[in-house]
């Protein structure tokens, strides 16, 4: 039974390290966060972009069909 409770004494001296190291550092992984937060925004830009460059050559090529 001791060595269960050890491992219950171990996980939750993990489980502080880890909330302290987040205390401490939180603003690092909200510059990380933000900066994914931006890269997804950037990347669906693209692809809407990419999307009206397809609709407009479409549209070009049956003006050119049409003339």
């Amino acid at each position: 039974m001791s060595s269960v409770w050890e491992f219950v004494v171990l996980g939750g001296g993990a489980v502080d390290h880890v909330l302290g190291y987040l205390d401490h550092h939180h603003w690092f992984f909200g510059f990380i966060l933000v900066g994914y937060i931006f890269y997804l925004h950037d990347k669906s830009l693209h692809v809407r972009f990419d999307m009206l460059d397809k609709r407009l050559d479409e549209v070009r090529k049956r003006l050119a069909c049409d003339s």
